[in-house]
């Protein structure tokens, strides 16, 4: 199975630069999922790679092979695209035949992978149907069977789960990693969804504005975000404009807004500097008001939310400033109300610093 290598790709449509110096690596049979924002880049990167479109500049290879010249019929690559591209005078099972079958598999093999298949994706009881007959969700899991059938040693899978109901997407997920698993292919897969692409990568590719903001496993992705755009996309975090106040050999204490502080124990930014503070939602707690130096805020509760497993807190800070702490049923202690005093209380190992964006914080947590 193929590894793929993309150095410094661009692509341009006329004023739109797609995408900008995108340089990163897959390796033979890694599950790796694209992940970004509308707009990013994502879907022009899987045409790129499948052929269909060319870059501007950069160089693609497979197997340290170059590809960039190689016809798309050539490639042995699988692409499932949004629009599912199913044809619309096969049914279902003839459309899920029809990879195996132009590889030269019999036709009786070919129709029992193509129901195997099928009924992975809960569609045994819809063979004979034709595309136009079926849901949305059902055209978009017959699009998934094709393109598992295929045998193809590359799949590019584009928000292949993206129009199904919540429960059955994340059944499919586990089903969709097995079968891959089981083929031995190199997948990437396209989505916006960040639970996905964390269940289902091996690593993990962020995009946005055509440009790559990190590339790493989901665990260092997730738990070290590169820049301020990734702690507020993966996961959710709280976000504090502040100043360098001080700075020692133990940590630094951040002056924010109106008087509050906050002690870090990071230490790479020098005092005076301009930064952001992220603190993770579920790495922040809330208990009544009392004194603590450094790992608190004071606070008043605005809200709350009841989210099954998690009790979600919104907290007006006393500069106003607005955190959001997600507490498992398992560790509230004391019941706490709208208009209650309280602290809120940060994981002192997980809070990031970052430079202050040049387009400010505003621009930088914005992802649509």
């Amino acid at each position: 199975m193929p590894s793929v290598k993309l150095v410094n790709v661009s692509k341009r449509f006329e004023i739109v630069k797609a995408l900008s110096d995108v340089t990163f690596d897959v390796r033979d049979g890694e599950y790796l999922c694209v992940l970004g924002p509308t707009g990013s880049g994502k879907t022009t990167l899987l045409r790129i790679i499948a052929g269909i479109l060319d870059p501007d500049e950069g160089e693609i290879t497979f197997d340290d092979h170059p590809a960039n010249r190689i016809a798309v019929e050539e490639r042995n690559v699988a692409y499932m695209p949004q629009t599912y591209a199913l044809f619309p005078f096969l049914n279902v099972v003839e459309n899920v035949m029809y990879g195996p079958l132009a590889k030269g598999i019999p036709r009786r093999e070919a129709y029992e992978i193509a129901l195997k298949l099928l009924d992975v994706m809960r569609l045994e009881d819809r063979v004979d149907a034709l595309p136009k007959e079926l849901s949305g969700g059902m055209q978009q899991r017959v699009a998934l069977a094709r393109g598992l059938a295929s045998g193809a040693d590359l799949m590019l899978l584009d928000e292949p789960l993206g129009a199904l109901d919540a429960r059955l997407r994340t059944e499919l997920r586990e089903q969709l990693k097995n079968i891959v698993e089981e083929s031995g292919a190199t997948v990437i897969h396209v989505t916006h969804d960040q639970e996905e692409a964390m269940s289902l990568g091996d690593r993990i590719l962020v995009l946005r504005e055509g440009r790559t903001q990190q590339h790493g496993t989901p665990y260092h992705v997730y738990s070290g975000p590169a820049n301020v755009f990734v702690a507020n996309f993966i996961g959710s975090s709280n976000f504090f404009e502040g100043v360098v106040a001080k700075r020692d050999r133990d940590g630094s204490t951040i002056r924010l807004r109106a008087g509050l502080t906050m002690t870090v124990s990071e230490t790479s930014h020098d005092p005076g500097e301009h930064v952001v503070v992220s603190a993770r939602e579920e790495k922040t707690g809330v208990q009544p008001w009392s004194p603590s130096a450094g790992t608190s805020l004071p606070g008043i509760v605005l809200a709350t939310q009841f989210l099954g497993s998690f009790v979600r807190f919104e907290v007006t800070l006393e500069n106003g400033d607005l955190v959001a702490v997600k507490t498992p049923l398992s560790q509230l202690g004391t019941r706490l109300e709208p208009g209650d005093r309280v602290s809120v209380v940060y994981d002192l190992e997980s809070v990031r610093v970052y430079d202050y964006p040049t387009l400010g914080l505003r621009h930088e947590l914005e992802v649509y």
